[in-house]
């Protein structure tokens, strides 16, 4: 279960999933539904540690295990972003 940082709640981590594929299904449900929209950044390592109460090598491993899905893409000093959605592929 998982209630953002702002409603005083912290995240309920399920004790039979790694941390960092639970964080990391949360950014790619941001990622879906447009929370994070294309080009635009997404949380960094600090961020992450803060806003879900994660060690600073499971945040990494969130941010690498997005980029290698191809869903982000990072840009040396400046973060991680977005990577642009590919076109719908047109019905068969």
């Amino acid at each position: 279960m998982y209630k953002h940082a702002d409603d005083g709640a912290v995240m309920e981590f399920a004790p039979d999933i790694p941390r960092w594929r639970q964080v990391a299904e949360i950014i790619r449900h941001r990622i879906a539904d447009g929370t994070y929209a294309p080009r635009t950044r997404v949380p960094s390592v600090v961020q992450l540690t803060s806003e879900f109460g994660i060690a600073n090598a499971t945040a990494h491993k969130v941010l690498r295990a997005l980029r290698e899905e191809g869903l982000t893409y990072t840009e040396p000093g400046l973060g991680s972003f977005v990577a642009k959605r590919p076109a719908a592929e047109p019905p068969a």
